[in-house]
């Protein structure tokens, strides 16, 4: 059964007494609350619901007394688009407006002032008998924006969309939102309705548009803010100045052309005539667009796309300074996109989405880009799989719903989905671009082509897949190791733990663990014949940068007759605990608690003579390829085997290599028992030529060869000579005889 994880309520968040008096009182306050540690978009001082979108926490307005319904009947509530009274309709512009008897405006001022009250505290209405809000300015896109189908249709992941954005907005530590897409979203019309939206209330600013080229940016431009704009109502709608259907600015200042006879005839002047001085633009695409401006709102389409040479990371470094007044956040941009392949600008829009998670801010309360990242579902959006309600059918149904045009729905998206994907499966390339176009997972969204990949990226998706598809949580432990006792070389033990360094896929049963044989004062795996781990170590406890490569460790076993599980890979960590020792101590644990040796790089090796110090030499493999005679004195004196001659690296990236293809992915109607994602993603972007990001990769091939040590030991060319084994033959004709 499908269970959507984009939304949830969070109850008793804030302690229920404090709630009710502060609503008594209207109290709350717009914006980030740092004592609940919540974001509140309420403009009434009051707090109902609050809910969880992405991990960010935002608190909604309480249910007011009124609410609007299109229908006493329940199964019709639903949003419809509010008429517009037909004497309003017919006037144009303020000037207009202007020359109407007094007695005339006064029946309208409540309905204008109304508007404007929605507009910026937002609507409830009761969709199926529920009351639900939507912010102003979703309501203006739905109300007021046409696009080009005409009127936009309400759809609940918009909703959510929209309240994320005003969370953004009312959270002053937020640059804006970096939104991870599908396709066919309508992020497009919703960012150039909040634009409009935006640029007709706010005086002296600057609003600007940036696509993946400039093409794209003015098209966006001329088709959907220009008429979004025209087509506002004239008490929405601010003096504007040059041609009605401007190609590059649309400006909302005091235009000269106003300044005529008919003008002054009327009793207008110039001093009566107010602008807002506003402007909205767009620019070429380039790392330094926008470099120097000041601007209220920057809306950055199809982020994902920018090929080189420009590159969204370097724009996104300058055009963040023009959102701020020193450490003062004085705009916010709408950063939305699909993924482009990774070496088509998906790459550098991963990173700036995962840069912009909010459960990872620096001390200042902000995330490393500014930004807070947004993901939908293409379940949510999906078109011809939403009811007349606005939600998503996730699951096929049982009954009859119609979608908002009134035709049946017959299948649940989520089922229709997986037969796409399965009509896939023998064209990876064309699977990898559905994916990415009609994401399910952050993953499905920065899937990478297959082509230029040194390992089967079929296998690997796969299993990547399957994993997902299973919830590999549940297979997968997060934890740590620890001394019973906390006295060191005793025995260990493994604690679940949300906040551990270890992810563990199976431990061994109670008689496997610990097992250590001690010869003569030294210490030796029992478990060698079961399984072996290998490991990219660190000798650095920290960096300039406090970032550098982190510690990788691998276990996986063999085929054996014990009671584990053959070729499974069994144990991931990957992780840079704030010293070394931390590390080394971590990976001694768990070589104790497996009873398993370990093939480590030695030219890091500072974990190896960690190891021998504490008795552990023997856990330490020889480098397989060649004989102990010929080992230099450190390979003998702490083993480990060199990770940087071309030999090597061949051989490790054939490890990996030989391993997916027996035993990732499908395999005889059976898939493989791989279930760490991050290992699984690292061998997806692995560069044999660029080894130094990918530990994951290092790691997991040490232990493949560790576990299959035989197949690299060295072979010596034996010269074999023939051995004449031919008799004599003699002549024995006379009194001697005589050789032939």
């Amino acid at each position: 059964m499908y269970e959507q994880t984009l939304v949830r309520t969070v109850h008793d968040h804030i302690k229920p007494s404090i709630l009710k008096k502060n609503n008594k009182y209207k109290k709350w306050e717009y914006g980030y609350d740092p004592e609940h540690d919540v974001v509140i978009i309420s403009k009434d001082g009051t707090i109902g619901e609050i809910i969880e979108i992405q991990n960010l926490i935002i608190a909604l307005p309480a249910i007011p007394e009124n609410v609007y319904a299109c229908s006493d009947k329940q199964d019709e509530q639903m949003w419809q688009k509010l008429d517009y009274p037909k004497e309003l309709d017919k006037i144009k512009s303020r000037f207009e407006w202007e020359r109407f008897p007094l007695n005339f405006k006064e029946k309208w001022y409540d309905y204008i002032d109304n508007e404007f009250t929605k507009r910026d505290e937002g609507f409830w209405f009761y969709n199926n008998g529920k009351p639900t809000y939507i912010t102003g300015t979703h309501y203006m896109y739905l109300q007021w924006s046409k696009i080009d189908v005409g009127a936009p249709d309400y759809r609940e992941s918009n909703r959510l969309f929209f309240i994320f954005w005003e969370a953004c907005k009312a959270d002053q530590r937020c640059y804006g939102m970096c939104y991870l897409k599908n396709r066919r979203s309508g992020f497009s019309f919703m960012a150039s309705g909040e634009t409009v939206n935006q640029a007709t209330i706010s005086s002296d600013s600057r609003f600007g548009i940036l696509s993946k080229t400039g093409a794209d940016a003015k098209k966006m431009f001329t088709d959907k803010v220009v008429p979004i704009s025209i087509n506002y109502p004239f008490f929405f709608k601010p003096i504007q100045d040059g041609m009605d259907r401007p190609k590059t600015e649309l400006a909302y200042r005091i235009p000269a052309s106003k300044l005529t006879r008919r003008k002054f005839d009327d009793g207008e002047t110039a001093e009566q005539l107010e602008g807002l001085d506003t402007t909205i633009d767009w620019k070429n695409t380039g790392d330094n667009s926008y470099d120097g401006e000041k601007l209220k709102l920057l809306v950055h389409d199809e982020s994902g796309k920018w090929e080189k040479p420009d590159n969204i990371l370097n724009n996104w470094r300058v055009t963040k300074t023009t959102l701020r007044l020193g450490a003062r956040v004085v705009g916010k941009c709408m950063m939305g996109s699909t993924s482009n392949a990774l070496d088509k600008g998906g790459a550098n829009f991963k990173k700036l989405y995962e840069d912009s998670d909010v459960t990872k801010r620096n001390r200042n309360g902000q995330t490393a880009s500014g930004l807070y990242s947004l993901f939908i579902p293409m379940e949510w959006n999906y078109e011809g799989f939403i009811d007349a309600y606005g939600y998503p059918v996730f699951e096929t149904p049982t009954g009859t719903i119609k979608d908002a045009n009134g035709d049946l729905i017959r299948i649940g998206v989520v089922e229709h989905w997986e037969n796409e994907v399965d009509g896939l499966r023998n064209d990876q390339d064309g699977l990898n671009e559905y994916y990415r176009q009609f994401p399910r997972t952050e993953k499905h969204a920065f899937r990478d082509e297959t082509k230029e990949s040194l390992f089967n990226l079929t296998r690997i998706y796969e299993q990547i897949d399957y994993n997902e598809d299973i919830k590999n949580q549940v297979l997968v432990t997060r934890g740590s190791f620890q001394w019973e006792g906390e006295v060191r070389d005793t025995r260990v033990r493994f604690v679940p733990n949300k906040n551990g360094r270890f992810l563990v896929s199976w431990v061994p049963p109670a008689e496997m663990q610990n097992r250590v044989i001690v010869k003569n004062g030294l210490k030796y795996p029992g478990n060698e014949h079961v399984g072996a781990f290998g490991c990219d170590s660190y000798d650095i406890s920290g960096t300039v940068d406090k970032r550098g490569s982190k510690g990788s460790l691998h276990g996986l076993t063999k085929f054996s007759m014990e009671n584990a599980p053959a070729n499974m890979f069994f144990l991931e960590y990957i992780a840079r605990p704030e010293t070394a020792e931390i590390f080394f101590e971590d990976v001694l644990m768990a070589l104790h608690f497996y009873g398993m040796p370990i093939l480590a790089e030695n030219n890091k090796p500072r974990l190896l003579y960690y190891l021998k110090r504490r008795g552990y030499r023997n856990f330490s493999i020889n480098r397989p390829d060649k004989v102990y005679n010929k080992l230099s004195v450190t390979e003998k004196d702490i083993g480990g085997i060199p990770n940087s001659s071309e030999d090597i690296k061949q051989a490790h990236a054939a490890a990996i290599e030989s391993y997916i293809e027996d035993h990732v992915g499908i395999n005889n109607d059976t898939y493989g028992q791989m279930y760490f994602q991050r290992t699984l993603e690292d061998w997806a972007a692995f560069n044999i030529n660029n080894r130094t990001k990918h530990d994951a990769s290092i790691s997991s091939g040490l232990a493949i060869m560790a576990c299959n040590k035989n197949k690299y030991a060295p072979v010596y060319n034996i010269k074999k000579e023939p051995v004449n084994l031919s008799f004599k033959k003699y002549n024995n004709s006379g009194y001697s005889s005589k050789i032939i």
